[in-house]
């Protein structure tokens, strides 16, 4: 892992892409807030960003901590970086902690099988593990979202009565939010890249 605070280049990349605007505190929940003008700048912001970075920026950013990892999967989520999967998919079942869910969202915007694969084996591995809360929930949608997008059912198995949801639901009451109501979030969000994604089609052509 690579730290902003000692390392010039980590350093540089944060000033370019992750610290504008606070750009990496509104990668998330707080952007469906946004309206008017103000989206509007917020979008066109992002989509330059994603067509200025280098895939080799990005491998650095996600290198560093939560605040690089959130504004890089965002960027590859909306420029379709696809060859960024498997990075995403390793980060992501790494964990370590919270700040998970904007590699979640790349994996839905992707919205294949194979990015279902690598939501399936993080809540094989964490809904087991009812000490370590985390992003189980916002994970869970992210399938939701994923069996709706390719007519699929793997979520199904886990939300079954006695199933790995309800076990780490009743182990963990105080944090436990409703994944189905969730999903609304991991849509609106998807939504979101795919209006930055557009855009970002028309700034290639154009380019």
């Amino acid at each position: 892992m690579r730290y902003a605070n000692t390392d010039p280049e980590l350093r540089e990349l944060g000033r370019r892409f992750v610290a504008p605007g606070r750009r990496y505190m509104r990668l998330g929940g707080s952007l469906l807030r946004l309206s008017g003008p103000e989206r509007e700048l917020f979008v066109r912001e992002l989509v330059h960003a994603a067509g200025e970075i280098t895939p080799a920026e990005l491998g650095i950013l996600f290198e560093g901590g939560w605040r690089e990892c959130r504004t890089a999967s965002w960027l590859v989520a909306v420029a379709g970086r696809t060859e960024f999967r498997s990075r995403i998919g390793e980060l992501l079942l790494a964990s370590g902690g919270p700040y998970r869910g904007a590699f979640c969202i790349a994996l839905a915007a992707f919205g294949t099988s194979a990015d279902a694969d690598l939501v399936c084996r993080y809540l094989d591995r964490y809904l087991p593990q009812p000490d370590l809360v985390w992003d189980q929930t916002a994970v869970l949608s992210t399938l939701l979202h994923l069996d709706a997008v390719l007519g699929t059912e793997r979520a199904a198995p886990y939300l079954a009565s006695g199933g790995l949801w309800q076990q780490w639901a009743d182990a963990t009451p105080n944090v436990v939010r409703d994944p189905q109501e969730y999903r609304q979030v991991v849509d609106q969000l998807c939504s979101f890249v795919s209006e930055c994604a557009e855009l970002f089609a028309v700034m290639k052509t154009r380019h």
